[in-house]
C-alpha cells in the first residue's frame, strides 16, 4: 500500500511539471479587450450584471430569431445564416456568458438556469416577448431548456446537434472530471491544437478557413474567457433531458450533421423519442457546425421550418 501511494504521488507530481511545462512552452497571455472589440464589432448591454456582446439585426417589427452558439463559440459563428435571416426576421444573437467579447459571468455562475434567466432578462430588455429558438449544441441545450421552462416565449425551436444526454464521460448527476492538463488552459492556446479540435467539428477539416481558425483563437484569447470555459466545465451536471423535453409541446427542427464527430446523429433518435412534435433533417457529408461548413446548403431547411413549422 505504501508503495503504491508513493507511486501514485509520484505520477501525480509529475503531472503537475508536465502542466507547469506545457504552460511555460506555449505561454499565450489575453489580448487586449479594447483591439478585440475594434476587430469583432457588437452592441453591448448589461444584463443580471453581466455586461453582454450582441448583435440585432432585420426589421424591429418582424418575428423574432434568437440564435445560441455551442461551447468555445461566440455570435460570430451564426454570421451568414444572421444575414440571410435579417432580410425576414429580428435576428438576435449573443456571446454567451463566460465566451467571447461577453467574457466572465461575475457571479462565477454558469448553470443552466443562470443562462436562461439572463436571457429571459435580455428578451424583456429588448421587447421581444417571444422568439424562435435556435440553438447548437450546449446552445441547444439552453434552447430546450428555455423551451420547457417559458413555454410561452417560444414559437420554433431548432436544435443544431444539442447537447443534452449522457455520453462518454458524461454521466448523469455528476460533474465530469477535469483533466489536469486542462488547468493549464488559462495561460496556453497553441494555434495548432485549437485547429485539431476545430477541424474535428468538421466534416471536411479543409472546410476550415484561417479566418476562422485565427477569430476562434483570438476570442478564446479575450481577457478572462479561458478561466471561465475551466470554471464551467467544472459546474456542468447532466440530468436525464428526457422528463424535461417531454413538456415541449412547441415544433421542432432537429438538425444534424450525418458526419458529427462530436455529438453522433444516433443521439437524435433520443430526442426523437421524447419531443412530442420533433421532426429530424439529415444533413449529408456534414459536421457539427453545418451553419459554418456549408451556409447555404444547411440553411434551407431552417428557412423553411421558420416559415411554416414544417422543414
Amino acid at each position: 500500500m505504501t508503495t503504491t501511494r508513493t507511486l501514485l504521488s509520484w505520477l501525480a507530481g509529475l503531472a503537475a511539471l508536465a502542466v507547469v511545462a506545457l504552460a511555460l512552452l506555449f505561454y499565450a497571455p489575453d489580448k487586449s479587450r479594447a483591439a478585440l472589440e475594434a476587430a469583432y464589432p457588437g452592441d453591448y448591454r448589461a444584463v443580471d450584471g453581466v455586461r453582454l456582446r450582441l448583435r440585432d439585426t432585420g426589421p424591429r417589427d418582424a418575428p423574432a430569431v434568437i440564435l445560441l452558439h455551442g461551447f468555445g463559440a461566440s455570435l460570430d459563428t451564426w454570421e451568414p445564416w444572421a444575414e440571410a435571416l435579417s432580410a425576414q426576421y429580428r435576428v438576435i444573437r449573443l456571446d454567451l456568458p463566460g465566451f467571447g467579447l461577453t467574457g466572465p459571468d461575475p457571479t462565477g455562475d454558469y448553470s443552466d438556469a443562470r443562462e436562461m434567466k439572463i436571457l429571459s432578462d435580455l428578451m424583456d430588455q429588448l421587447g421581444v416577448a417571444s422568439a424562435s429558438l435556435v440553438g447548437n449544441s450546449l446552445g441547444g441545450r439552453i434552447a430546450w431548456n428555455f423551451a420547457a421552462l417559458h413555454p410561452d416565449r417560444v414559437t420554433r425551436l431548432a436544435l443544431v446537434s444539442p447537447d443534452g444526454f449522457a455520453s462518454a464521460g458524461f454521466a448523469y448527476d455528476r460533474a465530469p472530471e477535469t483533466p489536469l492538463v486542462m488547468r493549464a488552459l488559462p495561460y496556453v492556446a497553441p494555434r495548432s491544437l485549437l485547429k485539431a479540435n476545430l477541424a474535428a467539428a468538421y466534416a471536411r477539416p479543409e472546410a476550415l478557413s484561417e479566418t476562422t481558425l485565427t477569430r476562434y483563437r483570438d476570442l478564446l484569447l479575450a481577457p478572462g474567457v479561458r478561466q471561465a470555459i475551466l470554471d464551467r466545465t467544472a459546474q456542468v451536471i447532466l440530468r436525464d433531458p428526457a422528463p424535461t423535453l417531454a413538456r415541449i409541446q412547441v415544433p421542432t427542427l432537429l438538425l444534424w450533421g450525418e458526419k458529427d464527430g462530436m455529438i453522433p446523429i444516433g443521439n437524435a433518435d433520443d430526442y426523437l423519442l421524447s419531443l412530442p412534435r420533433a421532426t429530424l433533417v439529415r444533413l449529408p457529408n456534414l459536421g457539427h457546425v453545418p451553419f459554418e461548413e456549408d451556409p447555404a446548403g444547411s440553411l434551407a431547411p431552417l428557412q423553411r421550418f421558420l416559415a411554416d413549422g414544417k422543414p
